[in-house]
């Protein structure tokens, strides 16, 4: 399958609109360091004024070794050392002349390079900015992923490719405005063979730029698949199950496959581009061998002396070198024009004002009210929670109960405001979240996510990230770990709380799945000021003796905190003061263990199910 053809006016209209990215990235490149951009100015200044006056000094050395040959042939006596000091003068220059040249294309590769790691690191951190603007939802939607994967594997390198070239085009430039003083003192019809060789490569490389451009953004999905089985038969984390299972023949067809896809593509258009370019870059050089007959005949018939053809030659060849260069560089700065567009489509990417401005709400003490709440993924027609209705108070605990599916977690990402509700709304202390400020409403809550990360940092960090700050406060640490019971195995520890956790460093120590938990459990304790703490299966990969622990801690610690735990584990979830039972997002029974009980529902038959696997 080859990406969609696009016709030949809308491919004009975008060659010529895309350059509307050269500016901000020129913008780019002046912020990133001002004192490299001139440089790169200079030496191409430099650069491209050179060429023609080391031309113009390489005739008047041709015509001085000739006149001053002739002149003592005529008279008939021996060429004298004396004599050859004129010419040895513009040796010494056109020498002086080549290191000048020599030393601005060194100052232009040094800056570049500079320049390179500068901005390579700029747009990354623009990149990764940006992303922490964005939305849980902008993240989960695959659409909006291939264009973080397009901006992060191309855009960090284009926008300095565009200004070397733009710079490359401007020292081009600049030489072919001295050549072409020159080469209009032999003939004006001179320059215009130069621009007619040039310009049909000039064509063919531009469409293809366009047509490699189209290929890659087509191919997205494809190429992040590749990446995805990268990471899964790469990494430490799926190595286990890939081995177990035996994955590995089918995923690696799966790669083999997507890149024989790719590859056909890719070759196709390689073999069109270069086969083309072959051939029409054959005028070029025909367009060169005229102008070299035209010279030679007109020095043979004694229009032009030695030096001059000498020049001429120099000057054509080198002009058809700045010409055809300076049209590549129009056609590659068209091609990372199109690159850059991806950069600045994700930049651009629109974000949801945060307007909230409380750190206090209206009723201090009212607690957590959902009110006929109701939330659909984005894409999706079918509601994830219908018609949720709760009040939560300090010092009291709600149970969630309900199937994988059910929508239990979901109803905790509304309440950290990872997604706003798509009906109804949620209040706390008596103001709806979207009042609140981010930060402020973020500190009140202490949370464990089921999916929660092992962050491949030292014990100490991997608490800190908890609450960033406090994030090296060790008395912070040690506070936490020691209420998530993460502080018994630390102390075991090689270095203690500077031992660095996970497989990717040296020297890394592996936890097994219980101790991570409780690490996870620990940063829930690291925000001293959180009064709402959410628990989501905190235990589910621990043995029952620390499950216990971990909860006799809990209650000691939840005073007038308002909390809420999500738990497949009955013996858990009946101390709570409120039990909700869930069932495809709405809530079907609400009270404590007793009354549930008594109800003799969804939870009494669930609870009993679970207990008669005890006996």
């Amino acid at each position: 399958m080859s990406p969609p053809p696009s016709s030949t006016p809308a491919r004009l209209s975008s060659f010529i609109g895309v350059f509307r990215y050269s500016r901000r990235a020129l913008s780019l490149v002046w912020e990133t360091s001002r004192g490299l951009t001139l440089g790169l100015a200079l030496c191409t200044l430099v650069a491209g004024v050179l060429p023609a006056v080391a031309a113009y000094v390489g005739q008047l050395i041709v015509d001085a070794v000739v006149a001053a040959m002739d002149g003592y042939k005529a008279a008939d006596q021996p060429v004298l050392l004396d004599s050859a000091l004129p010419v040895l003068k513009y040796v010494a220059l056109e020498g002086l002349i080549i290191a000048l040249i020599d030393l601005a294309q060194r100052g232009l590769s040094a800056q570049q390079s500079l320049l390179r790691a500068l901005l390579g690191q700029k747009v990354n951190v623009m990149i990764l900015e940006k992303a922490g603007t964005l939305s849980l939802a902008q993240f989960e939607d695959s659409e909006f992923y291939d264009k973080l994967t397009r901006a992060r594997r191309e855009a960090s390198t284009r926008p300095l490719a565009l200004v070397n070239k733009t710079f490359g085009l401007l020292q081009n430039g600049i030489s072919l405005a001295s050549f072409a003083v020159l080469l209009v003192q032999f003939s004006p019809w001179a320059i215009a063979i130069l621009i007619v060789g040039a310009l049909p490569v000039f064509i063919s490389e531009a469409k293809f730029s366009g047509d490699a451009f189209r290929l890659f953004r087509w191919r997205s999905p494809q190429t992040r698949m590749q990446m995805y089985l990268e990471t899964v038969l790469a990494r430490e984390d799926s190595i286990k199950e890939v081995k177990l299972f035996g994955l590995e023949p089918l995923f690696l067809k799966r790669y083999r496959d997507i890149f024989k896809g790719l590859y056909a593509e890719d070759r196709r258009l390689t073999i069109r581009r270069d086969t083309w370019g072959f051939l029409l870059g054959l005028l070029g050089t025909l367009t060169f061998y005229g102008a070299y007959a035209w010279v030679v005949i007109d020095t043979v018939i004694g229009r032009l002396t030695l030096g001059q053809m000498t020049m001429y030659l120099m000057v054509f060849k080198q002009g058809q070198s700045a010409l055809s260069a300076s049209l590549t560089a129009v056609s590659g700065m068209y091609e990372d024009n199109l690159y850059l567009s991806n950069l600045y489509e994700y930049l651009e990417q629109p974000v949801e004002k945060d307007a909230g401005t409380l750190t206090q709400g209206e009723h201090p003490g009212d607690g957590i009210r959902f009110e006929q709440v109701s939330f659909t993924y984005p894409g999706a027609e079918t509601p994830v929670l219908a018609d949720i209705s709760l009040h939560l108070r300090p010092g009291q605990s709600l149970a969630l109960v309900g199937e994988n599916g059910s929508g239990k977690t979901t109803l905790i990402k509304l309440l950290t405001r990872l997604y706003p509700p798509s009906e109804g709304r949620i209040l706390l202390d008596g103001s709806p979240l979207q009042d609140w400020d981010v930060q402020a409403l973020r500190r009140r809550i202490g949370v464990i996510f089921q999916d929660f990360v092992r962050y491949q940092l030292q014990v100490g960090e991997n608490l800190g990230v908890g609450n960033v700050d406090a994030f090296s406060d060790e008395a912070r640490w040690r506070y936490a770990a020691e209420h998530g019971l993460a502080d018994d195995f630390i102390a075991q520890m090689p270095a203690g709380y500077e031992t660095q956790l996970g497989r990717w460093f040296k020297g890394g120590q592996e936890l097994s799945g219980g101790q991570w938990q409780k690490v996870a459990l620990s940063r829930a304790y690291m925000r001293e000021d959180a009064d709402i703490l959410v628990l989501d299966e905190p235990t589910a990969a621990m043995d029952a003796a620390a499950e216990a622990r971990v909860y006799a801690r809990f209650r000691e610690h939840r005073k007038d905190k308002m909390t809420i735990l999500i738990s497949h584990r009955f013996s858990t979830v009946r101390a709570a003061d409120q039990i909700l039972v869930i069932d495809r997002g709405r809530i079907i029974e609400r009270g404590d263990h007793e009354r549930l009980l008594a109800e003799n529902g969804r939870y009494a038959k669930l609870f009993r199910l679970q207990a008669e696997g005890y006996r």
